[in-house]
């Protein structure tokens, strides 16, 4: 890492090396090599001049250190990098040169190879989700019975369970792996189309053979693994590709977003901790801090792809006609940096989900604090079924509770309710029933089947084929 000139932090502190790799100059520019060698590959078996020994010279340098000075200076000079390095490709092969990217424009070099790099990194976007998904699962089956105070408005609610929380993030999570399988799934090459679509530079190549023209591009895309070609584009691929596979990446920010801050905010009651070293620190002057940090950290990040989608959104927005360049700048960071933090965070929340810790006496405490009250109805009934006068049992139950919410919020106490009710002999019918109906388990409903069913039923099928990937830690850096 060099300190004295910017580099992103993302690639400092927060993102894999696997992930730096797939968008390193390296991997790109030895893309761009590839694409020049197999589409010379492809127009040799139709029958165009090329000779053997231009493609085994080709192929031989592919993976050669590329000496970026010389490909800076042409570039200086010519101003255009495609060119730039396909001249010094050339210098290197120098009987291949003539037919370095022979009837193709730019795009027929660098939208491919974006195409390829971005398939690769949904890839691992993909396994990093599942690994997410399979740690929530095994947290919400942990603790899919173990009752947790809920909350609407942050404010005390009714009762659900810690695992079914979870298995709310773990939706969300999932939501997000079906639409990536989609959009990976989807994904087509842009072929060999020449300067604005027509391939008339590949036809005339082909002396008109129109048949030869998408025979050669069939085979082009299948040597980088793509069955499927767009038949229509401009100079580009359509750069809506680009908006929807930064949706997704946007989409599992969300998703991570919103984990986090819950997560934070249960921190916050005490209730639930992300991981915690043991030399870790939480404050510079406030040594008895636990600060959520890594949660924290994932609610910033998250920030970057949310935003991303849109400038992608832009970007197709103003396209011009068959293409305006407009778009190349932006998208050498937007692209690059939306998967970067996606990684990134990804990383940050399997490693919280696989040391989350809960807090059980602190939620039967908070649950305690306002369980009496949201039994008032359950009283009500026993009263009534005991032969009370439902007006009457209402609204002594109402000046109870009043009292007992005025000594909570006015003087910090404890709820005492249930001692108010046990010492009004009008409730004697219902005293020796009092602790069974404040049994928090009869408050979670059907919560705990919620969460298996959930977790037979869409879980465990959606991550059926990634079971070799779910191995493993998420080590973060910082």
């Amino acid at each position: 890492m060099a300190h004295d000139q910017y580099e992103s932090p993302l690639c400092g502190r927060y993102s894999s090396k696997k992930m730096q790799r797939l968008f390193s100059d390296d991997h790109k520019f030895a893309g761009w090599r590839e694409v020049w060698y197999k589409m010379a590959s492809a127009q040799q078996a139709q029958g165009a001049p090329i000779s053997d020994e231009q493609l085994s010279e080709m192929v031989g340098h592919i993976f050669d250190p590329i000496e970026y000075d010389k490909v800076a200076e042409l570039e200086k000079e010519l101003r255009h990098d495609v060119i730039a390095h396909a001249t010094e490709f050339g210098r290197v092969c120098p009987t291949a040169a003539p037919i370095i990217n022979l009837g193709g424009t730019s795009c027929d070099t660098t939208d491919n190879v974006d195409l390829h790099i971005m398939r690769k990194a949904l890839g691992f976007i993909e396994a990093g989700l599942a690994r997410v998904i399979d740690r929530l699962a095994r947290f919400a089956k942990q603790y899919r019975s173990l009752p947790v105070l809920g909350s609407t408005h942050y404010q005390a609610a009714a009762l659900t369970t810690v695992g079914k929380r979870a298995c709310m993030w773990a939706q969300n999570f999932l939501m997000d792996l079906q639409f990536l399988e989609w959009v990976r799934g989807s994904l087509r090459f842009r072929g060999l189309k020449g300067a604005t679509g027509t391939q008339a530079s590949f036809l005339e190549l082909f002396e008109g053979d129109h048949g030869k023209v998408l025979a050669a591009e069939k085979q082009f895309a299948a040597a980088f693994g793509f069955s499927d070609v767009f038949t229509i584009t401009g100079q580009t691929y359509p750069r809506k590709v680009d908006s929807r596979i930064l949706g997704v990446l946007g989409s599992i920010a969300l998703s991570a977003s919103k984990m986090a801050t819950d997560i934070r905010l249960l921190a916050h009651d005490k209730e639930m901790d992300e991981p915690f070293e043991k030399g870790q620190k939480g404050s510079f002057g406030m040594p008895f801090k636990k600060n959520a940090m890594r949660d924290e950290r994932a609610c910033s990040l998250s920030r970057i792809p949310m935003v991303m989608e849109w400038a992608a959104q832009v970007t197709e927005a103003i396209q011009w006609l068959e293409r305006s360049l407009d778009d190349s700048a932006a998208r050498r960071i937007y692209v690059s940096e939306s998967f970067l933090a996606v990684d990134a965070i990804l990383r940050i929340v399997q490693n919280v989900t696989e040391g989350l810790v809960v807090y059980p006496k602190v939620i039967e405490g908070r649950i305690g604090k306002e369980l009496p009250f949201m039994a008032i109805e359950k009283f009500l009934v026993a009263m009534i079924k005991a032969g009370a006068d439902r007006f009457e049992c209402h609204e002594k139950l109402r000046v109870h509770s009043m009292a007992a919410a005025g000594v909570v919020k006015n003087e910090g106490g404890n709820n005492d309710l249930l001692d108010r009710l046990r010492a009004d002999d009008y409730f004697r019918p219902i005293h020796g029933i009092l602790d069974s109906l404040l049994d928090p388990a009869s408050f979670i409903g059907r919560a705990p089947e919620q969460v298996n069913e959930f977790l037979e039923n869409e879980v465990g099928p959606a991550l059926a084929r990634f079971k070799d990937v779910l191995g493993g830690t998420a080590e973060l850096s910082v």
